[in-house]
């Protein structure tokens, strides 16, 4: 993806292209030799000694960070025509990679699938917009970046009220925190003695957008960068619905719990944030609404 506003263990990207994404790894940037920058429009970015002194050694010999990613959450992490993982949180978690002297090599893969396996040891970070909340606090730790709330998205024109949804078709991306939002609302409807909100869940956010477009559902929910880049390459076909931005949280790296990365991965946001690097990239984005200054260890705020 709230982060991906993604729930318990959860885009425009191509609808195609998702289902190629989920076995496949991409290396990018973050290199020890630093994020040059140049035409790309990203700062330059070299490696703090005194940061990467923390990475635990048997990271920093081999020199990689393996991080899990759902590469269909666009403008956050996709694949672009050329089959690359990029992205916001791709262009930014690879400067923290280049403070930390590493190089991140991102392995696609489907979002739910991403915590259990910080968990097993498959991945050492998980970077795939990932709201910190509480519920997820008790299987890893995070280390805070970025603040996004939940947007939803009907198609132009639209008069869908998110507030009286009762009874209403509305696509969601599985695994998500727009989920439980959803689920919560269908809740009040039917102890209200109203019909349940009709939740259409997907695995792919990039189908969830597509069955709005299609009017094959009233509206869709999904983190506001997600729904705000989903509107934006409509064509004029989606519009933004309800409040926007709502019920903002921070997004986190993912780590094993008491991972030793937790601290060297904190200070490499923090000097990016103090550096203006952090602000660089958020601007590439369109992203600056959400920007924080200070990255928090478990910054959850529910």
């Amino acid at each position: 993806m709230f982060g991906r506003s993604r729930v318990l263990v959860a885009v425009t990207a191509l609808t195609a292209a998702a289902a190629m994404t989920l076995s496949a790894c991409s290396s990018s940037g973050g290199s020890g030799s630093g994020n040059k920058g140049g035409s790309s429009g990203l700062p330059s970015v070299g490696k703090d000694a005194s940061i990467a002194a923390g990475v635990p050694s048997s990271i920093a010999s081999k020199g990689t960070l393996q991080i899990g990613v759902d590469a269909t959450y666009a403008p956050n992490e996709y694949k672009d025509a050329n089959d690359h993982i990029v992205g916001f949180d791709i262009d930014l978690f690879n400067a923290v990679a280049a403070v930390l002297g590493l190089k991140a090599n991102y392995v696609a893969s489907n979002f739910d699938n991403i915590i259990p396996g910080i968990v097993g040891g498959k991945y050492d970070v998980g970077v795939s917009s990932f709201t910190d909340n509480t519920e997820r606090e008790k299987q890893v730790d995070f280390v805070t970046y970025y603040s996004a709330g939940i947007q939803f998205v009907g198609p132009k024109g639209s008069s869908f009220d998110p507030d009286n949804a009762c009874g209403k078709k509305v696509a969601v991306q599985a695994a998500t925190i727009e989920l439980t939002d959803l689920q919560t609302r269908s809740k009040a409807c039917t102890d209200a003695g109203k019909s349940a909100i009709n939740i259409q869940q997907f695995t792919a956010q990039g189908d969830a957008t597509t069955a709005v477009t299609l009017g094959k559902v009233q509206a869709m929910s999904a983190d506001y960068p997600v729904s705000v880049d989903a509107v934006n390459k409509s064509g004029g076909k989606l519009q933004l619905v309800g409040k926007t931005n709502f019920a903002a949280a921070p997004y986190g790296y993912a780590v094993a719990k008491g991972s030793p990365l937790e601290k060297p991965l904190q200070s490499a946001v923090q000097k990016l944030i103090d550096d203006g690097s952090y602000n660089t990239i958020c601007k590439k984005w369109g992203l600056t609404g959400g920007e924080i200054s200070t990255s928090q260890i478990n910054g959850a705020t529910s």
